[in-house]
C-alpha cells in the first residue's frame, strides 16, 4: 500500500469517507457475506455510528433515551410464589438459581435487583434447592468444626479390627 492511500490523521477524514473506508474493509473481509442490496443499509448504519463515536449526535439524544425502563415480565410476587423455583422477570422462564442465567444476561445479582427495584434480600436462588443443598453439605460434613482428639481411655473400649491374614505365595 501506498503511504496517500492511507491518511495520516483520522481527523482529517469525514465521517463519510471514514464510514466508506470501513465499509470497504468490512465488505473485503472473505468470511462477510452480503447481498449488494443490503450494502447501502450498512454503509448507512456505518456512517451513523462513526457520526455517533465522534459526537456529532450527542445532543440529538434526548436525555430518557440514556436509562432505559425495563419492564419486568411477571410481577415480584409471582416470581417468588413457588418454592421449586424463582421466575426470572428478564424471560420469565423459572430457574432455581438466577446466578447464571443474570450473567449469561451481562447482569450481577445487585444490577437486577436495583433494574427491578426489587429488595436487597431478594433471593437468588429458590428455597427448596437451598434447603437439598444445605442438607447434601451437612451429609458430607461441611459446616462443622473438625472433632476433637480422642483421649487414651475412649480407644481401648471400642472393638479394634482384626489383623488381616496374609498369603503366602507359592
Amino acid at each position: 500500500m501506498s503511504d496517500d492511500a492511507l491518511p495520516t490523521t483520522t481527523s482529517t477524514l469525514s465521517a463519510v469517507e471514514l464510514a466508506t473506508e470501513l465499509t470497504i474493509a468490512w465488505l473485503g473481509n472473505p468470511n462477510t457475506r452480503i447481498s449488494a442490496d443490503d450494502v447501502p443499509a450498512f454503509l448507512q448504519a456505518m456512517h451513523a455510528t462513526v457520526t455517533g463515536l465522534a459526537g456529532d449526535t450527542a445532543a440529538e439524544i434526548p436525555a430518557d433515551a440514556t436509562t432505559p425502563a425495563f419492564e419486568p415480565a411477571v410481577s415480584v410476587r409471582k416470581s417468588l410464589a413457588s418454592k421449586d423455583h424463582i421466575i426470572s422477570m428478564i424471560d420469565g422462564k423459572p430457574y432455581k438459581a438466577l446466578r447464571r442465567h443474570l450473567s449469561s444476561n451481562g447482569l450481577t445479582p445487585e444490577e437486577y435487583r436495583a433494574r427491578y427495584n426489587l429488595k436487597s434480600d431478594y433471593p437468588m436462588v429458590a428455597e427448596s434447592y437451598s434447603e437439598s443443598r444445605r442438607a447434601t453439605a451437612m451429609k458430607i460434613g461441611l459446616g462443622r468444626k473438625p472433632a476433637l482428639e480422642t483421649t487414651p481411655a475412649e480407644t481401648t473400649t471400642e472393638a479394634k479390627p482384626a489383623p488381616r491374614k496374609r498369603l503366602k505365595l507359592a
